[in-house]
């Protein structure tokens, strides 16, 4: 029984170190930026656009090798004086859409742009139609003086029996 718990707590402190380890094996980039502004243009470059492998995380966060391939590539392309439309076009024809956070309204996305809206008015129209047919039903009335002498006096004999 002890080997079993002492094996189990190695396992345990082995999983946390490799856990605790892997985050200093991440590659950190360093560029040398010929300005202040190339660098924040770097950096919010990278924050716009999307890991294709990672999908939730924009490349500026990713360690994924594709991430760091295309910030060398941003990198190179400013160094070479590029526009930040010309880079992002250049990422958005060779990834497609998907790298972009924001996508441009189209044919293909207007769905994806509209469907908040879209839910947002059925929801609207549904909690109206519940709110009319509750105002609509007839409200309890209250007992008149007779029906409350009647209701007493039935209960008086439903006592007795």
């Amino acid at each position: 029984m002890s080997l079993a718990i002492a094996l189990l707590r190695l396992t345990g402190l082995l999983l946390i170190y490799v856990s605790s380890t892997s985050l200093s094996w991440a590659a950190i980039d360093t560029y040398e930026f010929s300005s202040d502004q190339q660098r924040e243009r770097f950096q919010v470059l990278t924050e716009e656009l999307r890991c294709p492998k990672c999908q939730n995380q924009n490349i500026a966060d990713s360690n994924a090798p594709i991430a760091v391939d295309l910030r060398r590539k941003i990198y190179t392309m400013l160094q070479a004086g590029e526009s930040d439309k010309t880079i992002i076009d250049f990422m958005q024809s060779r990834y497609g859409d998907f790298v972009l956070y924001n996508p441009p309204w189209d044919r293909r996305t207007w769905l994806l742009w509209s469907l908040p809206f879209i839910l947002l008015m059925v929801g609207l129209f549904v909690l109206g139609r519940l709110l009319w047919r509750r105002r609509s039903q007839p409200q309890p009335q209250a007992l008149s003086e007779a029906e409350k002498a009647a209701l007493n006096a039935i209960l008086k004999e439903s006592e007795k029996s």
